[in-house]
């Protein structure tokens, strides 16, 4: 079977994008090559990469992987460019847009409708999909919407598998648990770091979770591994866009939510490609185009305030969750799969203290196999 050269979207949507200037065309997100030009969506959903070795000239390399490529760098979203000859600097085609927001139960009604379009939309193909589920309200509403079987991965005592437990019983439905050993993240190291293209400790803590839970899931014969991935981006879940402190620019919580979202088209790269090299193909429906219109639509008081994150998205996920699931709040996955701290015992053990700098990325690197080409990010 040929190689597809556009991915996520059918070329007529993309073209449409094109000339109407269009972020949010319908899709789930795109890129790769259409009538003569490279793309990517404007929030980066699809990975795309162009090979830093052809800005000398001759003929540009391209692809959706970063190990097909010499030097490999990530296309910028929302940008085009021509696919053929020395890639000049792409031109900007899609921005995020900043309509004004909604209020009250029109935002949720809208934000409520643009979920199950993008649920719906999923329910309506032939995969076999299952769950990644930590038991928070993100993946939670995912699990409910699309009545699909539930994954949850974590070493014994860890958070999160204890918080799978309780809200798989709370909505009445069975939980699949993948123990973790610490041998399981020896092993799965440099898999995760040659399919992203990435060592940093960070990324790696935060794909492995992913890429054990998905090998089960393959395993199990499933086609598809659906993650609640974007929930925090888009709805106000994260801490900062609540203080408004030295780690945002914004002076409001809208304006703090839109800087989050900016930092999607590095994140998601990693996650895509990590789902991908266990054989599964990654499903984000909060991440397609109708729920991030909504989303961007919420007013202030439906994002975050000192006391509730999620405001708005948890009022939805309260129609279809038991109210101690919708309410619940949720680790980092790196962190409630204790993954990162099974890691940074795993460094120490083999000689990376930690006063060494940056101990853990050391021994990510140290796991590469002898002769490989060693990712640098």
């Amino acid at each position: 079977m040929t190689e597809p050269t556009l991915r996520g979207a059918d070329p007529t949507t993309v073209r449409t994008a094109l000339e109407d200037d269009d972020p949010f065309p319908g899709s789930a997100g795109f890129a790769g090559a259409v009538d003569g030009r490279l793309v990517r969506d404007v929030l980066g959903r699809v990975p795309l990469f162009v090979d830093g070795a052809s800005e000398t000239g001759g003929d540009p390399a391209w692809a959706f992987e970063p190990t097909a490529l010499e030097k490999p760098t990530l296309f910028p979203p929302g940008a085009a460019a021509p696919a053929d000859g020395p890639l000049p600097d792409p031109e900007s085609r899609w921005a995020l847009p900043d309509p004004d927001p909604l209020e009250g139960d029109a935002a949720i009604e809208a934000l409520e409708d643009a979920i199950r379009t993008a649920t719906d939309a999923v329910r309506d193909d032939d995969r076999e999909i299952a769950v990644a589920f930590s038991g928070g309200v993100d993946s939670a509403l995912v699990a409910e919407l699309l009545d699909a079987p539930l994954y949850v991965v974590g070493f014994p005592d860890s958070h999160d598998v204890e918080a799978a437990r309780t809200a798989a019983d709370a909505m009445g439905r069975d939980l699949t648990v993948v123990d973790l050993e610490p041998a399981d993240l020896e092993r799965a190291v440099p898999e995760v770091a040659r399919a992203t293209g990435r060592t940093n400790a960070m990324d790696v803590q935060i794909a492995l979770p992913l890429y054990l839970v998905g090998e089960r899931v393959a395993a199990d014969g499933f086609d598809a591994l659906a993650v609640g991935q974007g929930a925090d981006e888009l709805f106000g879940g994260y801490e900062k866009v609540v203080r408004l402190d030295h780690r945002v620019d914004a002076e409001t919580v809208r304006g703090a939510v839109r800087e989050q979202l900016r930092s999607l088209p590095d994140q998601l790269p990693r996650d895509v490609l990590t789902i991908e090299a266990t054989g599964l193909e990654p499903v984000a429906p909060f991440l397609h185009d109708a729920v991030v219109e909504a989303a961007l639509r919420l007013p202030d008081d439906l994002l975050a305030d000192e006391n509730e994150r999620k405001r708005g998205f948890r009022r939805v996920a309260s129609r279809y969750l038991p109210d101690e699931v919708a309410t619940r709040d949720k680790k980092a996955v790196q962190y409630g799969s204790l993954v990162a701290r099974e890691l940074d015992r795993l460094a120490r053990q083999a000689g990376y203290k930690r006063r060494m700098d940056d101990h853990v990325t050391k021994y990510v690197a140290s796991l590469l196999e002898d002769g490989d080409t060693e990712p640098t990010t």
